[in-house]
């Protein structure tokens, strides 16, 4: 049994679709609400876009439709007028208080570069594998 698709709700796509680029010069465009769902799709999922399920059309054009509608700020207009807000904030902070680091992260290779003194190795008690 085929998993179900997600795909945009009407009053979604009524608010979204004005929004949308139109009149562009190039190949034909395949069906921007398909298009659009498997990009909520695929961004909701976390997963890698060549993963994307076969219903939404090519990875290729999912991906490709992202990118180029990123860098020409057209989700950014969507998300504003979903949302009201420009989502963009004046200030912003992080607080990181736990940081993982690889256990070889506090050396280069060979261990580490912090030898004992002359002085404190001749003092210190010899081991019984010298």
């Amino acid at each position: 049994m085929a998993k179900p698709i997600y795909l945009l709700s009407d009053a979604e796509w009524r608010r979204i679709e004005p929004l949308l680029p139109r009149g562009r010069r190039g190949a034909h465009r395949v069906d921007d609400r398909r298009v659009i769902s498997g990009i909520v799709y695929m961004l909701r999922s976390g997963g890698r876009w060549r993963d994307c399920p076969a219903a939404y059309g090519p990875y290729t054009t999912i991906y490709n439709r992202f990118n180029r509608w990123s860098r020409q700020g057209i989700w950014h207009a969507i998300f504003e007028a979903l949302t009201g807000h420009s989502g963009i904030y004046g200030t912003v902070a992080i607080d990181s208080t736990h940081i993982k680091a690889h256990r070889s992260a506090t050396a280069a290779k060979g261990g580490t570069s912090r030898k004992a003194s002359a002085a404190r190795a001749a003092a210190a008690r010899r081991s019984s594998t010298d």
